[in-house]
C-alpha cells in the first residue's frame, strides 16, 4: 500500500474539498486517463485495488501511470476510549481528490480495452469517473477558458 516514507506531522486537520481540482488535471503520460466527477478521499488500498484490476485487464500489455498520492493521514480513536486524552492514532492514508483530477494513466493498448479497464477500476474507487483520451481533456480545457 501507498503511504509517504516520513511526514512533518503525523496528525493533520480534516480540510475542506471544495472546488475544482486546480494540478493534476490533463493527461501528462499516457493516451487514456480516469478523471474523478466529484470530490472525495481515496485509501491507498483502494488505489490498490483499481491498479490491480487494471493491469490484471491488460494482461502485461500497455503501461499504467497513478497519478494521485496518499500524504494524508486519518486518526481513529479506540472504540471503547473516553472523550479527551488527545488525538488518535493514524490508521490509514488518503489521497484528497477533487472534480476534473485524472487519477491513472494509460497507454500502449487500444481504445476499448483501455476503456474497459478504466470502467473496472472506477467501481474500486469511492468516487465517480470518467474515461477520457489525451485529445478531449486539452479540447474541454480551452472551452473553458484556460490555456491548452
Amino acid at each position: 500500500m501507498l503511504m509517504p516514507k516520513r511526514v512533518k506531522r503525523r496528525r493533520v486537520h480534516r480540510g475542506r474539498m471544495t472546488g475544482k481540482c486546480n494540478k493534476g488535471n490533463t493527461i501528462a503520460y499516457g493516451d487514456y486517463g480516469l478523471v474523478a466527477t466529484e470530490p472525495g478521499w481515496i485509501k491507498s488500498n483502494q488505489i490498490e485495488a483499481a491498479r490491480v484490476a487494471m493491469t490484471r485487464f491488460i494482461k502485461r500489455g500497455g503501461k499504467v501511470w497513478i497519478d494521485i498520492f496518499p500524504h494524508k493521514p486519518v486518526t481513529k480513536k479506540p472504540a471503547d476510549s473516553r472523550m479527551g486524552s488527545g488525538k488518535g492514532s493514524v490508521e490509514f492514508w488518503v489521497a484528497v481528490v477533487k472534480p476534473g483530477r485524472v487519477l491513472f494513466e494509460m497507454s500502449g493498448v487500444s481504445e476499448e480495452i483501455a476503456k474497459e479497464a478504466m470502467r473496472l477500476a472506477g467501481h474500486k474507487l469511492p468516487v465517480k469517473t470518467k474515461f477520457m483520451k489525451k485529445e478531449t481533456v486539452k479540447q474541454e480545457i480551452i472551452e473553458e477558458g484556460g490555456e491548452g
